[in-house]
């Protein structure tokens, strides 16, 4: 109930939530003499380096996409991770970063997370760019099972969101946390299959791979986007399962450490 009362009290300041998202994007490539371009650069020399390393030096192999180049196999996952990360880096740091709102104005302080996210999101569209011309390139064919992304994307919004509402109180608190993070998104990366395909999971740990959102997350991106299949359904049912109780998680101990937010600044 509190959570839908919230949903309610964003819609209401619903202005101030787009002020907050346009504030985020125009100014953090303001004094930048490529500006938001390198909204597209950074992802493209992420994955050229992380191509050359893990394709050419230590020949990962694609298996399942066999047929597909490893830059593509590669960005398709490399994408979505890095907006998770990116997401939960930003978020974590939106309530000290905003310590003179807190402190003087009224409004839903999961507003200062949220548009973080949404600014974010926008990045991803933007390097979106990139995988299209890549996939026509290379003429990767797509079907109707691509709608699945749809989906697949809103439900890792909700486990993203979930997480960034409880790092975002957590690191206010307590400021190591956003060192912990760091170390943290490092290792989930390579827990997570961005970089290899999720068939060469050994089985004894297929079950870490079920209860790792990001991890069927990631695989059901390739299988819609690459395999042109549909993802599999009793994992991502999961993955829902688990993202809703992330959310529900995180906004409760959000909402149970709002009261002290400004005396902690």
């Amino acid at each position: 109930m509190e959570l839908l009362n919230e949903i309610k009290n964003i819609i209401k300041w619903h202005e101030l939530l787009w002020q907050m998202v346009g504030r985020e994007v125009k100014s953090r490539y303001k004094q930048s003499i490529l500006g938001y371009f390198w909204v597209i650069l950074n992802p493209l020399a992420q994955m050229l380096v992380m191509s050359f390393a893990f394709s050419i030096i230590l020949r990962i192999p694609t298996n399942a996409a066999s047929n597909i180049p490893y830059s593509i196999f590669l960005f398709v996952a490399l994408l979505p991770w890095n907006l998770f990360a990116n997401s939960l880096s930003s978020s974590a740091a939106s309530l000290v970063g905003s310590a003179s709102i807190i402190t003087k104005v009224y409004f839903p302080r999961t507003i200062l997370v949220l548009s973080t996210i949404i600014a974010k999101i926008i990045d991803f569209l933007f390097a979106l760019i990139i995988l299209i011309i890549y996939m026509i390139i290379y003429q990767i064919p797509i079907n109707l099972n691509i709608l699945w992304v749809i989906p697949i994307f809103f439900i890792q919004q909700i486990f993203t969101l979930g997480l960034s509402l409880f790092f975002a109180a957590s690191n206010l608190l307590y400021r190591d946390i956003q060192y912990l993070l760091t170390l943290i998104i490092t290792l989930w990366l390579y827990l997570t299959p961005v970089i290899y395909p999720a068939d060469i999971v050994p089985d004894k740990f297929k079950i870490f791979f079920q209860l790792n959102p990001m991890a069927v997350i990631i695989n059901a991106y390739r299988q819609t986007v690459l395999g042109g299949g549909s993802p599999n359904l009793l994992s991502l049912s999961i993955a829902l399962t688990v993202s809703i109780l992330t959310l529900y998680a995180g906004f409760s101990y959000f909402k149970s450490r709002e009261k002290i937010f400004a005396d902690n600044i």
